[in-house]
């Protein structure tokens, strides 16, 4: 099966609002903003990492180059023929650079399986098996899941805002096709904002986000996810919904 590839590089920068401070920014952006073609959405995520967590830790500790590796669906239940995404996301001087190859459920298996048949799709996939064997004994890490709302820039659509709520992960029966059950990842009333750009932020967006109070905050669904994970074993009270 051949792959299609997708290669991305922008800013990203997000917000933790509350789901108050959310209705109030959608009226301030009523003019600003268009849903995005897929306006609504489920993403469903495993995470790949070494036995030891080298990569996620690494990444918590905010160097200037990171790089991380997911097998992305956009479905809370894939099946085998369903789309998937193997992504190689790269984080160099708050840059954001992302490369994907689209797949099936069954033909990634096939891939990471055997990590060689990546080169055969060109460009991305000869550095996502570099990236596999540079980074000896990876394996599926961590299930990261979430609700998505999608806009973009009404004068210009290289501006993307997402809102993701109902966020929740698991660090066990790491399968995409088991569907979207976990431990919450951040409180129900709150909702993570990015601003994805590939420029600097828009005066005006900049000006209504100081109005509203609303703050730029640093943030890894995957090392939030960790962090739980780690503190948790000690003192699992966690709850799976």
């Amino acid at each position: 099966m051949s792959a299609t590839v997708y290669n991305f590089k922008r800013y990203e920068l997000k917000y933790m609002i509350s789901r108050t401070q959310y209705e109030e920014l959608l009226y301030q952006l009523r003019n600003h903003i268009v849903e995005d073609k897929f306006f609504k959405s489920s993403i469903s995520n495993i995470y790949y990492d070494t036995p030891s967590y080298k990569l996620i830790r690494q990444s918590l500790e905010k160097p200037i180059y990171k790089e991380k590796f997911r097998i992305r669906s956009y479905s809370p239940y894939p099946k085998a023929e369903d789309e998937v995404f193997l992504e190689l996301k790269k984080k160099y001087k708050k840059v954001v650079y992302k490369r994907r190859i689209k797949s099936t459920v069954k033909q990634s298996k096939t891939y990471l399986n055997n990590i060689s048949l990546l080169k055969e799709e060109g460009q991305i996939g000869k550095e996502i098996e570099y990236f596999f064997n540079y980074h000896n004994f990876l394996k599926p890490a961590m299930y990261i899941y979430y609700d998505r709302y999608s806009y973009k820039g009404a004068n210009d659509e290289s501006l993307r805002i997402t809102f993701d709520y109902n966020l929740k992960y698991r660090d066990f029966d790491l399968s995409l096709e088991n569907g979207s059950y976990g431990f919450n990842l951040i409180d129900k009333e709150f909702m993570l904002m990015e601003i994805k750009i590939s420029g600097a932020i828009p005066i005006w967006l900049n000006k209504i986000f100081v109005d509203l109070e609303i703050f730029q905050h640093s943030f890894s669904k995957y090392g939030e996810a960790y962090k739980k994970t780690i503190k948790e074993s000690i003192y699992d009270n966690r709850i799976i919904v």
